[in-house]
């Protein structure tokens, strides 16, 4: 448990609603790991505790609200084939060969990563749920965990789900130090399940508060054959009773006006993932339309083995690119709505108010960037647009230096505090080697 410190910084990032720059700032963390206070520094209450004073900007922790961290693994498997020849001939295969440890050893992989990356929370979907809480507390990350399941030979989805109730009564919806595991439900999609497997889900996670994560609407494909029969993936949700209670569709690339009119009016999350779409040439999804509808959009890197890498700066700059490129209008996405939406906007399509922005009552998750770098040639003593530009444009991961979880130092001079990086490389090269063999 931290100790109540006090961080001074010459700018802070709140992630606010109008994305402010604070010049000359301190956030204070209790001995809990909460930020009680974010503020200009003269305005600060007395603190006679531990002090830093930081030399480059201090932000909020990224939130990365759709990922499959453990297949780390498996990047560049299939790496030109389409999403579901990538699926069924590459990826299910090799994840059919991976062990409960590989999976730990993958996700501890994928959370150092968007650690030094300065993502400190990540949305995860995936099997061997236990092994990847464990390895995301070992890193000192913070997950929303969602055990995934499919209609599948030799998978039973209804067990399944079973567990992950089972696992929700047992250990809560939200355990371990700093409360960094929370746990939902993971209905793979609509074309992997049937529509009873989508109630039951309702049913169980209804009660429980818990978020239901699923694919949504990622390929042609699926949305044309779900349209034939449901009249759209959003409808389906929404006759299942999936749309009642917390819900963040992942990627919602074919959505219709009415798909997004459904998806708003139930208060449902998306989560925008630019990069993995654009290399399975999946489309994009419509942000603009989302955005002015009032969805809440967060941006998600999706698996390290569709993207290939679990950067949401990057991220960040393909949203905007796509998004100006389709609007022909280099105002429709500015890098202050991008930072928003990889932090506070990323947080509350997860259903969180209580992480993504420096606010008092908030977990202290909190990153530190270097403006000593070529990215920020005139340093801090620029306009507020002009800083938020070169951070979002210019500099993105590679000026995160530490990154803090419920106020514990998780990367400090972008090295990990709790791993063991050659060790780990070598289990991660010894795991992948064996799951994805070369002829």
């Amino acid at each position: 448990m931290p100790t109540p410190h006090r961080y001074l910084a010459p700018v802070a990032l709140p992630a606010d609603p109008d994305c402010s720059v604070l010049r000359d700032a301190a956030v204070d963390v209790g001995a809990d790991g909460r930020i009680t206070y974010c503020g200009p520094a003269a305005d600060a209450p007395a603190h006679a505790g531990p002090r830093t004073r930081l030399t480059g900007i201090l932000a909020p922790g990224l939130v990365n609200a759709h990922a499959h961290s453990p297949m780390s693994l498996l990047r560049g498997l299939g790496a030109d084939l389409p999403l579901l020849r990538w699926l069924q001939e590459a990826i299910w295969p090799a994840e059919a060969r991976m062990t409960p440890a590989d999976a730990g050893t993958g996700m501890l992989l994928g959370c150092v990563e968007m650690l030094r990356h300065g993502i400190t929370t990540s949305a995860e979907m995936y099997t061997h749920g236990e092994q990847v809480a464990e390895a995301a507390l070992r890193a000192g990350s913070r997950v929303l965990l969602a055990p995934a399941y499919f209609d599948l030979p030799g998978r039973d989805w209804r067990s399944d789900l079973d567990a992950v109730s089972r696992w929700i009564d047992a250990d809560g919806l939200r355990f371990g130090p700093g409360e960094r595991i929370e746990l939902g439900y993971g209905p793979h999609s609509t074309y992997t399940l049937p529509p009873q497997a989508l109630r039951r889900t309702a049913e169980e996670a209804g009660p429980r508060g818990a978020l239901v994560h699923i694919h949504v609407a990622e390929t042609l494909a699926e949305d044309t054959a779900t349209r034939e029969r449901y009249g759209s993936v959003p409808q389906l949700l929404k006759e299942t009773g999936l749309l009642e209670g917390r819900l963040l569709a992942a990627h919602a690339v074919h959505l219709s006006d009415g798909d997004i009119a459904t998806l708003a009016a139930a208060g449902a999350g998306v989560a925008h993932c630019p990069g993995s779409n654009a290399k399975l040439a999946s489309g994009t999804a419509r942000l603009t339309a989302l955005r002015a509808a009032g969805v809440p959009v967060g941006l998600g890197t999706d698996g390290p083995a569709s993207n290939d890498d679990l950067d949401l700066w990057e991220e960040a700059r393909l949203a905007m690119m796509f998004a100006r490129l389709t609007a022909a209008d280099p105002m429709a996405l500015r890098a202050e709505e991008a930072f928003l939406m990889v932090t506070s906007a990323g947080a509350a399509a997860l259903g969180r108010t209580d992480i993504g922005a420096l606010r008092a009552g908030n977990w202290a998750d909190m990153i530190h960037l270097s403006v000593d770098n070529p990215y920020f040639p005139a340093g801090l003593d620029v306009p507020a647009p002009h800083l938020l530009s070169n951070t979002l444009w210019a500099a993105g991961s590679r000026a995160v230096t530490d990154t803090w979880v419920a106020g514990e130092k998780a990367i400090s001079s972008g090295t990990p505090t709790t791993v063991d990086l050659n060790q780990l490389q070598q289990a991660a090269k010894k795991a992948s080697t064996r799951i994805t063999p070369h002829p």
